[in-house]
């Protein structure tokens, strides 16, 4: 039997080969990443979100539900996550998952390129891992989202740094900075930021009016 090589060579290919294909499984082994628990630390993440039971979520960009069902687990039956993603194929393979672990809790939503498609005041947070870079006009896309929130409601972004080839060949990477300054035009303030994670920035912002 061939072992599998997790040299950055053969994590680089997998991905590659995901986006060529178009095909969901290659998706998923794309995005679930080889090895990807070590450096996004998921179990931490969620953590440091500090939900409470009851929160409404929405993990934006939700791929293959990496994240979906954490944060399913940490706001509980009472509690509420949206998965959305623009991609249909993803979507349901996510759907279907749900349905088939009894996750009651999580709902699926088609969003187009430049509009979530959240209900107004539903969100207590709007979560987005390493999708931000995909967004078009930021300023703009998370003004609109802003809508979404309910009073106090916050955006937490969790976005590579310019840190490996894969981001620097492809633009897959947001600076702290410009995140930052972009979130600030939206209508944001910045108030977390957290350092562990090896690969990536944690930012937490909520409303730049919020008391």
């Amino acid at each position: 039997m061939r072992r599998v090589t997790t040299r950055p060579a053969a994590a680089l290919a997998v991905v590659l080969l995901a986006a060529l294909s178009g095909c969901t499984a290659f998706k998923r082994c794309a995005y679930e990443g080889i090895g990807r628990e070590s450096w996004q630390k998921p179990e931490q993440v969620v953590a440091a979100l500090a939900l409470a039971p009851g929160a409404r979520v929405a993990d934006l960009g939700s791929g293959t539900g990496y994240f979906t069902f954490r944060l399913a687990d940490a706001v509980g039956s009472e509690g509420r996550v949206w998965a959305v993603d623009v991609d249909e194929a993803l979507n349901r393979d996510l759907e279907a998952r749900a349905r088939r672990e009894g996750y009651a809790n999580v709902e699926v939503v088609l969003a187009e390129p430049d509009d979530p498609g959240l209900s107004d005041g539903a969100l207590d947070l709007i979560f987005v891992s390493n999708t931000y870079h995909h967004l078009p006009d930021r300023p703009v896309y998370f003004a609109r989202a802003r809508r979404a929130l309910a009073p106090g409601g916050r955006v937490a972004v969790v976005e590579y740094r310019r840190h490996g080839i894969f981001q620097r060949l492809f633009g897959h990477y947001t600076t702290r900075d410009e995140i930052v300054s972009e979130l600030e035009q939206a209508g944001y303030r910045l108030s977390r930021e957290h350092d562990f994670l090896p690969r990536q920035s944690f930012l937490v912002f909520e409303t730049a009016d919020a008391d």
